[in-house]
């Protein structure tokens, strides 16, 4: 059995570290942010490539080891046409563009999710960026593309009986969690979503069992450091339980208790 590098919040208690280790984002807002400019929609995706920058350098500063971010889902081909051809090419001038700057910055770059149906040119580009910053420290960049949580699930099912064989005993969490596509990454200790939507459409299924939610209803093209900030602070505030009591939490206790909060 392959084990894994940090603790899994539903099989012990993670360290509850003052600054977010790792943090998850959704981008949203983009095209609403462009129509409110009476923009196309695509201004706004070109807009947000500026705030994901100023979030990586703010995710720097503050120490962050892991940062995440949902670029392109498994169900944004339902996209107009145009749409999503413009996507497919601003990921490739983003990726030309940046990758140089994320490497003098001591990231380590990863793209995750199923890259099949994306052409030839962009499937190189990612594993030359993977490549040339496969020996980065600093931080570590994940951006999902054609990526959804349930998909991750079952491709992770796949391999896992692949590598397992059939077990009449079933299998367990620990079998499955390596073979997960972030299964590099810890959980996310805090999860944001701007753009005022609600919900975590289908991103990290698994792994944002007991993460911190924040939503926020700023525009992705709005989100930067001041928001970032704000987001870290609302995470800060907040007491991590992992299914302790709040007594079992101040006095450090690491058994699990009977609550589930």
């Amino acid at each position: 059995m392959v084990r894994l590098p940090f603790t899994s919040s539903t099989r012990g208690v993670p360290e509850a570290a003052q600054v977010p280790r790792h943090i998850a984002i959704i981008m949203d807002g983009n095209g609403r942010w462009a129509r409110k400019r009476l923009m196309p929609r695509v201004a706004g995706h070109a807009k947000g490539v500026d705030s994901l920058r100023e979030v990586i350098r703010t995710c720097l500063d503050r120490g962050v080891e892991y940062l995440t971010v949902f670029a392109f889902s498994s169900e944004n081909w339902r996209r107009p046409k145009d749409e999503v051809s413009f996507l497919m090419q601003l990921f490739v001038k983003s990726l030309k563009a940046e990758i140089e700057r994320i490497h003098r910055n001591n990231i380590r770059l990863r793209v995750v999710g199923d890259l099949a149906p994306f052409d030839k040119a962009l499937v190189d580009l990612i594993g030359d960026g993977e490549a040339l910053t496969a020996g980065n420290t600093k931080m570590n960049l994940t951006i999902c593309a054609n990526y959804g949580g349930r998909w991750d699930i079952m491709q992770a099912v796949d391999k896992m009986i692949a590598a397992c064989g059939p077990r009449e005993g079933g299998y367990a969490e620990d079998d499955l969690a390596p073979h997960l596509a972030l299964s590099f990454s810890p959980e996310p200790d805090l999860f944001i979503r701007t753009g005022g939507e609600t919900r975590i459409s289908n991103f990290m299924l698994w792994q944002l069992a007991y993460s911190e939610l924040y939503f926020t209803d700023k525009l992705w093209p709005e989100f930067g450091e001041a928001e970032l900030d704000a987001a870290i602070a609302s995470y800060q505030g907040r007491e991590r339980r992992f299914g302790r009591t709040s007594e079992q939490v101040v006095g450090g206790a690491d058994s699990s208790g009977s609550g589930h909060a």
